[in-house]
């Protein structure tokens, strides 16, 4: 809970309760859940919350560079808390979604292609990858 707790003060983000909660659940489940999966899962333990703090939360954090937002095609995003480089695998049947961390040279040569093939000073990238996990192919 410490490294929470210091990445939340090193990205001058104030510490409450909620947003540790948040955080923690992320940290701690790399499903790549949405708010409102986030929300049905801790308002157990977190009566008081709302969707809409989560929601806030979320936002801080994305804006602090703290967990990034993806967005797979659904109604809503899903929230990666990790933040190094690297593509996902979506499931097109169960829609999980996993990590997929290539080479950084690979990631950086198709970068620096884009870059130079369109003109663009490139920011970020976002890659996706889409077929059926090995559970839904049974």
């Amino acid at each position: 809970m410490n490294i929470l707790i210091e990445n939340l003060k090193k990205n001058n983000l104030k510490v409450t309760p909620q947003r540790l909660t948040i955080y923690n659940y992320l940290y701690h489940n790399h499903i790549h859940p949405s708010a409102e999966t986030i929300y049905n899962n801790i308002k157990e333990q977190n009566p008081t919350i709302s969707l809409a703090t989560v929601y806030k939360t979320l936002k801080s954090l994305k804006d602090s560079g703290l967990v990034q937002e993806i967005n797979v095609g659904e109604d809503s995003f899903r929230y990666d808390v990790q933040i190094e480089p690297h593509s996902h695998i979506i499931c097109t049947k169960c829609n999980s979604i996993i990590d997929y961390f290539p080479q950084k040279d690979f990631i950086n040569r198709i970068q620096d292609k884009v870059s130079k093939e369109t003109e663009f000073k490139l920011d970020s990238h976002q890659m996706y990858f889409y077929g059926t996990c090995k559970h839904c192919s049974k």
